[in-house]
């Protein structure tokens, strides 16, 4: 009886590993390894954006509306739990995905304030800022690259037969993936515009 249980469970590890299972578990080790980089990276820029919202409001306190809305987006992308559940969830990855969105844009108009502070420019330490923000800004690129590529093999994964039996017998669905925002008006060709630009304030 001893023995029939062992044919019974090698046959079962064989089948098990025949019909995709192992490949189903390696690729989600793999999204959420991918995942876990896309993560440390937003953070890495999240960490950032005191100490460039403090040096740039030392040169243009004044520019109230922008430093608010890094300050704010910076909350709102800072608010959402990012667990291993949202991997999962189309709509909580996309609302993670906007609020990400929105810190990009925020700091895009911080970092053009600097253009009419030319002592703002000038500064070594902003500067230093800036330079690791671009950086940031690319290892962002090349973990949500990475990631995008992990989670397109594992979904290839969970919709080819037989593995898709396999995938629905134990719970394995497509994960979401990034996508591009402004899809419109990406598609839409850029306005070229030859008036002479405005001359800065005091100028």
């Amino acid at each position: 009886m001893r023995s029939l249980g062992i044919v019974l469970m090698l046959a079962a590890t064989l089948l098990l590993n025949g019909c995709g299972y192992n490949t189903l578990q390696s690729g989600d080790e793999q999204v959420k390894a991918s995942w876990s980089e896309v993560v440390n990276q937003y953070q890495r820029r999240a960490d950032l954006v005191p100490n460039l919202v403090n040096t740039v409001k030392g040169y243009a306190a004044h520019e109230k509306e922008v430093l608010t809305q890094v300050a704010e987006a910076r909350s709102r992308a800072g608010a959402i739990q990012v667990t291993p559940e949202l991997l999962n969830d189309p709509a909580a990855f996309a609302r993670f995905q906007q609020a990400q969105g929105q810190l990009t844009g925020a700091l895009s108009k911080l970092i053009a304030v600097s253009e009419n502070y030319p002592q703002l420019k000038a500064d070594a330490g902003f500067r230093d800022l800036q330079a690791q923000l671009e950086g940031t800004e690319n290892r962002i690129a090349v973990a949500r690259n990475r990631y995008i590529k992990a989670v397109q093999d594992y979904n290839v994964t969970v919709r080819s037969f037989p593995t898709n039996l396999v995938a629905k017998m134990f719970g394995h669905s497509v994960k979401p993936n990034f996508t591009v925002e402004n899809e419109r008006a990406i598609s839409t060709p850029p306005a070229v515009n030859f008036d002479a630009p405005k001359p800065l304030p005091g100028k």
